[in-house]
């Protein structure tokens, strides 16, 4: 635990070891996979273990399968360090790398999503934004490339408010309650409040929504406004350095941190560890949980750990909630490579290809038993029409020393969802003189 707390103070890209950069001639029996990495500044914490999960599957694959069905992955980073314009930098110049360009991007950033969106579908290159990104892109009728996987902000909020009145007694006892939305000051900060206010509308709940400047290492006056609100609940929905501040302040005013409910970018190791006693009994929400006992992630420690080829020194971060991350992220990029596959050829793809096995992804129970993944992942299923796929949530409790799972998952609910996200990407599509595509909804 040492070692994570002495990551997130740091903050740099220390960790690197075997290379984080697997370049090599332009083959017909290669995949390139480009990183849009953030390894340096206030976010590292999260960059460096979320990237080097993705990268340690990646490496995996090559390994122990030689690929996949013997098409090696490649792969590059490029620094943001979270910066959106240089993210878009990062995209221009790895969008033609490889024999066929990039197969797909994942940002890992909503700013950077939403800012090469347009580029990216007329470039013909999907963005899959796991967990995070623009919410209306779910609808695959209008953002044929564009990937919310698995669960989108707005699904995710929708079953933080099932949670809050499960703990409550019932969704009635949300009526008179007041909540604050403390959040980033960014387009990922943003993102849940128009949910939110439609959910309380719902329920009859107040919400305040409160926002943090970047990179959130002051939050003084937030929290004296909070003091003075007196809220039953504080909705978490910080980045980096933000989540422990938040914490921390809670506990000098007092205010209890199992009424604090984070997003799944709160409730991570590097969030709580540097809060101390602080973050003792802090709720955040997740679709996967921590931990090593899973037979993919066994697969990577015997084949690139105990060779001394894993991407990060510090042993101790394997099994934590970002490293596990990205190995979600490695697991479904490589099945959308092989799912295209199936249609195109055991060879190199392009882009536009592995969209087509992206929006026809179908990893049921049976097949997470046979990736090793069964219980690290839910099943997830795209279509043209939903590029969402997932939506359930389960929470997670900091005891202070490792995250608990504290309940199964919480399925989202559509019913306000999926009319928001039409009604917003209708809205995109006439703006953008697009012609949504005839999808069946599935």
């Amino acid at each position: 635990m040492l070692g994570l707390k002495k990551w997130f103070l740091i903050g740099i890209s220390a960790s690197l070891v075997g290379g984080a950069t697997m370049i090599s001639s332009a083959a017909a029996d290669e995949q390139f996979v480009p990183l849009p990495s953030y390894r340096v500044g206030p976010y590292a914490a999260g960059g460096t273990g979320l990237y080097g999960g993705f990268i340690d599957y990646m490496n995996m694959i090559n390994i122990r399968d030689g690929g996949i069905n013997g098409v090696k992955l490649t792969w590059e980073e490029c620094e943001t360090e979270y910066s959106t314009p240089r993210g878009v930098e990062c995209y221009e110049r790895l969008k033609n790398k490889g024999p066929t360009g990039a197969s797909v991007f994942n940002f890992v950033s909503t700013g950077m999503t939403y800012a090469v969106i347009e580029r990216a579908t007329n470039d013909k290159i999907p963005i899959m934004s796991m967990g995070y990104g623009r919410t209306d892109a779910s609808d695959g009728r209008v953002f044929p490339y564009i990937f919310p996987i698995i669960t989108n902000y707005w699904s995710q909020n929708t079953a933080k408010i099932k949670f809050i009145g499960m703990k409550e007694g019932g969704m009635d006892k949300l009526k008179g309650k007041h909540i604050v939305n403390l959040h980033h000051g960014s387009g990922y900060g943003r993102e849940t409040i128009p949910v939110l206010n439609k959910q309380a509308e719902i329920y009859g709940f107040k919400v305040s929504h409160l926002e943090v400047p970047h990179p959130g290492a002051d939050q003084k006056s937030q929290w004296l406004q909070i003091r003075r609100m007196k809220p039953d609940w504080v909705i978490l929905r910080g980045w980096g350095v933000m989540n422990p501040t938040a914490l921390k302040e809670a506990a000098r005013m007092r205010f209890p941190a199992d009424k604090i409910v984070g997003v799944w970018w709160s409730g991570a190791e590097e969030d709580v560890i540097p809060a101390g006693k602080a973050a003792k009994g802090f709720i955040a929400a997740g679709f996967h949980p921590a931990g090593t006992d899973f037979p993919a992630i066994q697969d990577i420690i015997k084949h690139v750990y105990d060779d001394g080829k894993g991407n990060l020194s510090d042993k101790k971060r394997l099994g934590t909630i970002y490293w596990n991350r990205g190995i979600i992220h490695g697991v479904v990029t490589v099945e959308a490579i092989r799912t295209a596959q199936e249609k195109f050829g055991k060879k190199s793809l392009t882009g536009e290809q592995v969209r087509w096995g992206l929006e026809n992804i179908n990893i049921d129970e049976g097949r997470l038993n046979e990736l090793g993944v069964a219980g690290l992942m839910m099943p997830i299923k795209l279509s043209c029409y939903d590029h969402e796929g997932g939506g359930s949530v389960k929470f997670q409790q900091w005891d202070g020393s490792k995250w608990n799972v504290i309940t199964d998952w919480i399925k989202s609910d559509q019913s306000i969802v999926r009319p928001m996200i039409e009604e917003s990407a209708a809205k995109y599509a006439k703006e953008k003189g697009i012609t949504p595509r005839d999808c069946p909804k599935t």
